[in-house]
């Protein structure tokens, strides 16, 4: 399993490619924005199938998406289904860095993925999703924007709760293995006995 990062678009917002060899599968996670980048990083692996993931439908994590989609023969984007309002909305928008997403693929609830749980997430958004990728080597969490680095997603923004965001992380992502890496929506990867002992959100 190869895992590769790829900060894009005004807000620095990782694009994630999850790729196993053995299957030839190919996971694009959160095509923020840059299209023409991803889609490159994207070419350079032998897949016979690519599938875009999204953790949730900020348009910030989603602006690409058609573009990625259309270029890869992607019929449809996989999210969960109470992010659906958002991902339609046109006024998921934060102008002037991002306009309303044009020509977004269809999207459906998630289908079954190879070596990987889906964690439901909400708190950031309503349907927040984290992506547990174990392919008995390789393990990792990819969590979207419900923590970061010492810090934890906004819940001010459509869909948020600060409570539901709270419940989520302790007992869907600090429960897991101290060792367990984790990566973020936006900066760098973290650990989860990292964000245990020293996360100030998360000591109450």
């Amino acid at each position: 399993m190869i895992l590769k990062t790829l900060p894009v678009g005004a807000f620095a917002t990782n694009c994630f490619l999850v790729y196993m060899p053995e299957h030839k599968e190919l996971f694009i996670i959160d095509p923020a924005a840059d299209a023409e980048t991803i889609i490159a990083e994207a070419k350079k692996f032998d897949f016979t199938c690519a599938r875009i993931l999204l953790t949730h439908a900020h348009i910030d994590h989603i602006s690409a998406a058609g573009a990625v989609a259309k270029a890869l023969n992607i019929p449809r984007v996989e999210l969960a289904p109470e992010d659906f309002d958002m991902y339609n909305s046109p006024d998921n928008a934060i102008p002037p860095y991002f306009e309303a997403a044009k020509d977004l693929p269809p999207a459906t609830d998630f289908a079954p993925v190879t070596n990987c749980r889906i964690i439901a997430l909400p708190g950031h958004t309503r349907g927040g999703s984290g992506f547990l990728f174990d392919d008995g080597n390789k393990k990792f969490l990819i969590a979207g924007d419900t923590i970061f680095a010492g810090s934890i997603g906004r819940t001010d923004l459509y869909g948020g709760d600060y409570a539901t965001l709270i419940k989520s992380i302790k007992e869907n992502i600090l429960t897991l293995p101290d060792e367990l890496a984790i990566y973020p929506g936006h900066g760098g990867a973290t650990h989860v006995a990292f964000e245990r002992k020293h996360n100030p959100y998360l000591s109450e």
